[in-house]
Formats: structure tokens, C-alpha cells, sequence
């Protein structure tokens, strides 16, 4: 999901977002990125076969970058603010790679990581003063409770650990960060963005892989790959940024965030769904409680926003 949206001069956005409805074709395409977003953790997994966590990632924000940055121009934001994001986002992915090499499986990635709405408004509420919306506790309480229950269950559960809730915690605080620092951008093109800012990306994870992974692994992987790893660091880099970001954030200069951003809700369901039929993860009980609470908790927050923007028109 991305971290912030692009506003266009000259957009569509109808007066009242409660009244504007999507058509169906933009509808289907709405929930199209959703779907690339939610099963791209089953083909995250599909790369880790092939390549050590910090080298998928240094090749997705490399194949992001390039060649595309020359042409799309540079976007106007301060370097400083694209470079911070950019790094960010290389140690999001990092970490959560580092997490599903075997500490996490991809459908439980897809719903942990969302708890990076959770720590948001926390970040928001600490740094910029904002104040919650009752409903916004309410969401806050049933994150808190699914983490609670994701970290009882980490002990005694083959396919997650305490570590890979740690590294999955970590992605999400790093996708908060940038968040909050999104807010700085103003109005932007942001394929452009997304795209320069991923340059920013390749050299500490180009780092963290040659000390922690080391050059003969490095080597090892770029000779031995087959088609299926470089089909995902490819599919990471159209499917997952390029088309979904895009496509996305143009729904966002069409229509209010109001009727877009809840389709996102569909992500950890699509990434648990595909996870379990593609890859055969079980979904015990406590996972889809954990899922049901997440979810619920992000639909609160969803719900408090709409409610704040009818009272402001």
C-alpha cells in the first residue's frame, strides 16, 4: 500500500466523497492491485529460493530504478526527503524479507506488516500532535491484541518465531517512518517518486548483503538463479511498484481516498488466501483471529477517517 498519494492538477475527485462511486471497470482495477499487493508475498517467497534476503531486495529497488528513472523526470521534493524515503522503504523490505526467508510465512507477513498503520498514528500522535478518533483507539486496542496473540503463539508455532514477528515489527516501524515523512511531500508524481526514491534504496542494501551475506553467496545466487527468482525480482519491480503504485495512486487523482484506500483492506486477505493455496500454509485458528482483529483494527481506522471528513463538509 502506498505511503502516500498522488494529486494531480485538474482531478476528477467529486465534491462529495460519500456520494462518488467508482465504475466497474476501475472498480476491478482498484481490486486487481490489491490482488498483485496481497499475493506478492507468495512470490517474495518464490525469489527467497533463489537469492539471500538482503540481494532480492537490493535487485528489487535496483530494477525499480532502472531504466526507468530516464524517463520519468526527477520529481521536485527535497533530496534529502527522497533519500530518507528511499532508505527507508530499502530497509522495510530488508527486514521483511530477511523475516519470511524462514522465520515467517508469507500469509502471516502480509497481515503483521499491516500493522504499520497502528504504528502511524502512533508516530502521528507523538510527533505531529494529532488527535485519535474514538474509533482510532478502538483500532489501536485490536492491533494490540492480535500482536499480543501473534507473540504467545511464536513459541509453540512451526512457521513463525519470535525473531521474524521482531523483523516484520521492524519493516512496519521503517514503513511508518516514511509515512510520516510522506506527509512532507505535498504534491507529487508519485511513479516518479517511487521510482527515484528507489535509487536511494540499492547502496546500504547492496552493503547489509556484501557484509552479512558476502560476495561468494552474491555471486553464487546471480549465477545459479533460475527463471522463477528472476521472474519475481522482476514481478517486484513491474507487478508490485510500477503497475500496482501506479495504477493505484491514479485511482487516487479520479476518486476521493474515501472510496479508494478500502479496497487495501483485501490485501492480508488475498496474501493468507494465496499463501495457503499456493504454498500450502495451514491456517490454524489463531491466525485467522489475529487476521479478523488486524483487519477489524485497520476497518476502525478507515471508518474514523470518513467519519472526520463528513464532519469537515
Amino acid at each position: 500500500m502506498p505511503a502516500c498519494k498522488t494529486v494531480q492538477p485538474g482531478r476528477s475527485v467529486a465534491a462529495d466523497p460519500y456520494t462518488a462511486r467508482m465504475s466497474v471497470s476501475h472498480a476491478l482495477f482498484a481490486l486487481l492491485v490489491v490482488f498483485v499487493w496481497g499475493t506478492n508475498f507468495v512470490v517474495i517467497k518464490l525469489g527467497l529460493a533463489d537469492f539471500p534476503p538482503m540481494l532480492l531486495a537490493t535487485l528489487r529497488f535496483a530494477a525499480s530504478a532502472l531504466p526507468w528513472l530516464f524517463f520519468l523526470p526527477r520529481p521536485g521534493v527535497p533530496l534529502r526527503l527522497m533519500a530518507g524515503i528511499g532508505t527507508l522503504a530499502g530497509l522495510q523490505f530488508g527486514l521483511l524479507f530477511a523475516a519470511m526467508r524462514a522465520d515467517i510465512t508469507p500469509g502471516l507477513a502480509s497481515l503483521l506488516i499491516q500493522t504499520q498503520v497502528f504504528m502511524t498514528i502512533g508516530l502521528s500522535m507523538l510527533l505531529l500532535r494529532e488527535r485519535l478518533h474514538r474509533l482510532q483507539w478502538a483500532g489501536l486496542a485490536a492491533g494490540l491484541a492480535a500482536l499480543a496473540l501473534l507473540l504467545a503463539q511464536s513459541g509453540a508455532a512451526h512457521d513463525l518465531t519470535l525473531l521474524g514477528v521482531g523483523l516484520v515489527l521492524g519493516a512496519a516501524l521503517a514503513w511508518s517512518i516514511a509515512n510520516v515523512l510522506a506527509r512532507q511531500l505535498g504534491k507529487v508524481h508519485m511513479l516518479a517518486f517511487m521510482v527515484w526514491s528507489s535509487l536511494f534504496a540499492v547502496p546500504p542494501l547492496l552493503a547489509l548483503s556484501l557484509w552479512l551475506e558476502g560476495w561468494p553467496a552474491i555471486a553464487a545466487a546471480l549465477q545459479h538463479a533460475g527463471v522463477v527468482g528472476w521472474l519475481a525480482v522482476g514481478w517486484q519491480a513491474l507487478g508490485n511498484t510500477l503497475f500496482g503504485y501506479g495504477v493505484w495512486n491514479w485511482l487516487l487523482t479520479q476518486y476521493p481516498a474515501a472510496q479508494v484506500t478500502p479496497v487495501a483492506l483485501l490485501v492480508p486477505v488475498f496474501g493468507l488466501s494465496t499463501s495457503a493455496l499456493a504454498l500450502g500454509e495451514p491456517l490454524q485458528w489463531w491466525k485467522l483471529a489475529a487476521a479478523l482483529l488486524i483487519i477489524g483494527g485497520l476497518a476502525l481506522n478507515v471508518l474514523a477517517g470518513r467519519m472526520r471528513l463528513k464532519a469537515a463538509t
